[in-house]
């Protein structure tokens, strides 16, 4: 299985999901994402991160290692891209912000077999 370039920020996503492909592509291409790949290729265990975690949730890999998920992920990947999205992760930051970013993410996340995109093989375990 491929490594990432050590010290490049990581986007990792749910391969087996329509509706994540799409959107992870969709933000590769908006945000101009270097590295953005899903779990199922990549070798997880240097990297810190479980299939597990990659199945319940999207994974930040920061350039220096530390690892953030769901909407922290997000926002991290936005505040990376700079300019507009940057200010746009900047304010999804803000704590009472990031909060309804949390919701908001873990709903998309429990419904997303049933978004554009979405098949059953998008449903979370346990949903």
């Amino acid at each position: 299985m491929p490594m990432p370039d050590p010290g490049r920020p990581l986007l990792i996503f749910d391969g087996d999901c329509g509706f994540c492909t799409t959107s992870a592509r969709a933000g590769q291409r908006w945000l101009h994402l270097e590295h953005v790949e899903p779990w199922q290729f990549l070798d997880l265990e240097p990297l810190g991160v479980t299939q597990e975690q990659c199945l319940q949730a999207v994974q930040w890999i920061h350039e220096d290692g530390d690892v953030v998920a769901a909407e922290r992920a997000v926002i991290a990947a936005l505040c990376h891209a700079g300019g507009a999205w940057g200010v746009l992760g900047r304010i999804m930051n803000v704590p009472g912000i990031r909060h309804i970013a949390g919701f908001v993410y873990r709903l998309v996340a429990k419904y997303r077999h049933r978004l554009p995109g979405g098949t059953p093989a998008c449903k979370l375990p346990g949903s």
